[in-house]
């Protein structure tokens, strides 16, 4: 089974960065797709980012195009998400995923982490 465990989330200021990781055990990693998602507390989850499983295809929300970058490093089992850029509305838990078919829906995904937290400060 992936089994996978998020770390880097943090207080920053607004217009600074973070580089969230995701570190992943389990079968196949380079073959599995990779989603970020974020949750603010009583709002809905949402898509941030999604890479293929070689890494060669991502997408990302528009609310975060041009400030974040997804990536993974299929060597060390861990995928990232690089975030420039920070706003206070990108205040939230962020998670990464897997799922064995892709897309940006968070039903489309088998396997969460437990959430980092990202608090952007004015």
């Amino acid at each position: 089974q992936v089994r996978l465990v998020e770390s880097g989330g943090r207080l920053v200021q607004a217009g600074g960065s973070l580089r969230l990781s995701c570190a992943a055990s389990g079968r196949a990693f380079s073959t599995v797709p990779i989603g970020w998602f974020r949750q603010a507390p009583e709002k809905e989850r949402e898509f941030v980012a999604a890479i293929s499983g070689s890494g060669g295809s991502t997408t990302y929300a528009d609310s975060v195009k041009g400030r974040f970058t997804i990536s993974r490093e299929n060597a060390k089992n861990t995928a990232y998400l690089q975030m420039n850029g920070l706003k206070p509305e990108d205040t939230a838990v962020y998670y990464c995923a897997a799922t064995p078919t892709g897309g940006t829906m968070s039903l489309a995904y088998r396997y969460w982490g437990q959430g980092t937290q990202v608090t952007v400060s004015s």
